[in-house]
């Protein structure tokens, strides 16, 4: 069964850490994250296979926030455009703040529970999941 849950954060939320506090409240143990509007007054985001984060400051528009939710790790990929149009991409990192608002529609799966291991083949935690 999937379940719809939505939210709304304010001015100076980090968008990552709410989002993971709304899984831990509502005891999701499997989900997804469907959409985000909102905008943000710093982002910091990971680049792929790097280990290195750039901040960014705002006004930065979410065009895209996407996801897997578990009990105790959101995996989230973001993309924002600048006040120029100028786009960027990658995960998520904690310390992005909400400038004015985000809305946030995810859903949950009653039917499955995700956790993340280490895999030594990518030397990442990575999503497993249990039916």
């Amino acid at each position: 069964m999937i379940t719809p849950h939505a939210l709304r954060l304010t001015q100076g939320t980090d968008l990552k850490e709410s989002i993971l506090q709304c899984v831990q409240n509502n005891q999701i143990q499997a989900g997804s994250l469907l959409s985000c509007v909102g905008c943000l007054s710093k982002a910091i985001i990971r680049l792929a296979d790097e280990s290195k984060t750039i901040e960014l400051a705002g006004p930065l528009e979410i065009l895209t926030l996407s996801g897997t939710l578990t009990p105790s790790h959101v995996h989230l990929h973001i993309s924002v455009a600048d006040a120029k149009g100028k786009v960027i991409g990658g995960h998520l990192v904690e310390g992005s703040i909400v400038s004015y608002t985000a809305e946030i529609c995810l859903v949950s799966y009653s039917n499955m529970a995700f956790s993340r291991e280490f895999d030594p083949q990518t030397q990442f935690d990575e999503l497993v999941i249990t039916a």
